[in-house]
Order: C-alpha cells, then structure tokens, then sequence
C-alpha cells in the first residue's frame, strides 16, 4: 500500500486534536471533525482549541471541519476519536458520506454501554464490509498534553491487515512518537477501555489517603481483573503486560493529568458524582465503562471484583470506605488462581 498523505481525524477532543496536531506537523494533510462549531471556528481562526485543549497552539496546515462529507472526500484514511458513547450515531452519519471504503483507525477507549460491544464491533455494525478488513485500534499510554509538548509516547497500533497496520505505522511514527505494531484487536481494545475503571479506583485510594503500598496492590490485582476477562474473551493474555494493558494502566492510575483518577480522588475525598462530572468538560469514559465492564464480567462469568465495587460506588451509593473494607476482607485466596 502506498504512504498515507492525506489523513481525516474524527472527534476534536484532547486526544483526537493532539493527533491531529501531531500528523500535522510531520507533515501529512490533516483535516480535524469537530461537533461543536465554536471548535472548528477557533481552530481554523486562532489555530487552537480553547473547549477541550487550552493553552496549545495548533499549526496553521491543521484545517477543522464540521462535514463528514469533506473528511472523506478529502481522506486517504480516518482516526476515529469520538467518545464511545456517541461513537455509533457518528458512523451512521458517516456512512452516509462515505463514496469510498477507507482504512479506519479507532482511538476511542472504551465500551457501548448498552450493548457491551467494543468499538470495533459497534463498526462493524455500522460500516460497510469491505472496511471490515481495514479496522485497526490505537492505545497505549499516551496523555495529549504531552503529547502535544513533544514529550516522548509510545504506543501500539493493532489491525488483522498486517501491511495496513505498516502503513499507518509509518504514517503515524516521528522521533518522539514511537508505534508498536499488533495484531490482537480485542486485546488491545480491553486494554485501553478498563484501564480506564481501575484509574477510578485508584483514584478513590489516593482521594481516602491509603498510600502506595494500597495503591501499587489495586494496580496489580486490577491488571489481574483485566487478564482474566480478556483470557475469557478470546485475547491474548500477553497484549495485557505491554503498552495498551500495563502501560495505559500505570499512566492512567497515577498520572495527575488522567481525568479518571481524578474522579476517583474527588469520590475518595467525599464529592458526589453528578457534582463532579457537571464540573468537567471533557469525558471520563471510566464511568460509562464500568458498567459496561461489569456486563461483560457477568456475561462471560468472570470474577471482577474490582469493578463490582467501583460500580456500587459510582451507581449504588456505596461509601468508599466501605468499598475498600470490603475488598480488603474478601476470602482468603491463592495469588495465581484459574483465569
């Protein structure tokens, strides 16, 4: 396959407007999606995104749009970073603007709440089948500010279409932003959307001022959560000990600019969590996923403890105390159990 030149990015949030910022300044044609007019008008008249990336200048070359028609008319291949829980309604608009099938890239973490399918499979649905084969997933640790910065962030790129997966490799690597390839799609996906619950409940530990010792003991055994039920889904146990499992995780449990650690330390410090998400404007796609998380545990009867108390929390009212307590009191029972 030919180098990718022109690029379409769908969804201009922290994380879909640092790619594009990103493809744009190697040099590719960039054309950035954004829903909300103010959006494309400050990025296309101030060159930046004052909504959802203050205080980051954008390059010229970076042109917003508010048509799905011009982004793939314009587009050799899409980045699709919508949060999940609109990321259907949004491809049933883009198909009807598609004349042509297009590599398709998704960057969105998470889980369809009502259907517990993962991105990839709410494309499926949606797309036409001959994009099917051109599906491919981007995770890893990878905050957009810094990315933004210029800081050092290595990812994973998964797709079954090993020369695609190159291409877009290719298309997406510069000296401070290094792609792994992969091939384990489903893998890659559960990775990047229950890292994001685990951040939670990190977030709620460090909010009651447990310590390190506590925190470091719920990174690990949530890793063991998300073994567990990606082993029962089908992925591959070892994508969880590489960028888009431990790495997103340790970011995303620790790092002060992970909003859903932030959720969790404001639970842990006793605010309510309609009071907190009214408070932000961007999507901590924690929340929505662990009910989704919590469906899948129970669909594939997988025991995900974890989850289940940050769910009573975030939807039960459950005190996070008394979480905590109840995760610390659990039988007693060998590290290394049957996955």
């Amino acid at each position: 396959m030919p180098p990718i030149h022109r690029i379409g990015v769908i969804g201009a949030g922290a994380w879909g407007t640092a790619l594009a910022k990103h493809l744009a300044e190697k040099g590719l044609r960039t054309l950035l999606w954004a829903y909300e007019r103010e959006v494309v008008d400050a990025i296309n008249g101030k060159h930046e995104n004052p909504v959802f990336l203050p205080g980051v200048s954008l390059p010229a070359s970076l042109v917003a749009t508010g048509s799905l028609v011009d982004i793939t008319q314009q587009s050799e291949g899409l980045l699709f970073v919508v949060p999940s829980h609109v990321a259907r309604p949004v491809l049933r608009e883009l198909v009807r603007s598609l004349s042509t099938p297009l590599p398709f890239v998704s960057a969105t973490k998470g889980v369809e709440e009502d259907t517990l399918n993962l991105m990839t499979h709410v494309m499926t649905d949606v797309l036409p089948p001959a994009m099917h084969q051109g599906l491919m997933v981007l995770s890893g640790p990878s905050f957009a500010a810094e990315v933004c910065a210029g800081k050092p962030a290595v990812v994973c790129l998964a797709g079954k279409n090993v020369e695609l997966v190159k291409t877009f490799q290719a298309a997406l690597m510069t000296p401070s932003f290094r792609v792994y390839a992969d091939s384990d799609v489903l893998g890659v996906q559960l990775g990047g959307a229950l890292k994001n619950v685990m951040a939670l409940a990190a977030g709620v530990v460090d909010g009651l001022g447990l310590g390190h010792n506590a925190r470091a003991a719920l990174i690990t055994r949530g890793l063991a959560e998300m073994v567990r039920l990606g082993v029962a889904m089908g992925a591959d146990p070892r994508t969880f000990y590489g960028l888009s499992g431990v790495g997103d995780l340790m970011l995303t449990c620790t790092g002060a600019l992970s909003r859903n650690h932030t959720v969790g330390v404001r639970l842990g410090k006793g605010e309510r969590l309609e009071m907190i998400l009214g408070s932000m404007q961007a999507v901590a796609e924690g929340v929505r996923t662990a009910k989704a998380a919590l469906g899948l545990a129970r669909r594939h009867r997988v025991d995900m403890p974890i989850v289940q108390e940050v769910n009573a929390v975030l939807f039960e009212e459950k005190s996070c105390r008394k979480a905590v307590t109840d995760l610390m009191e659990r039988d007693a029972k060998p590290e290394k159990g049957q996955l």
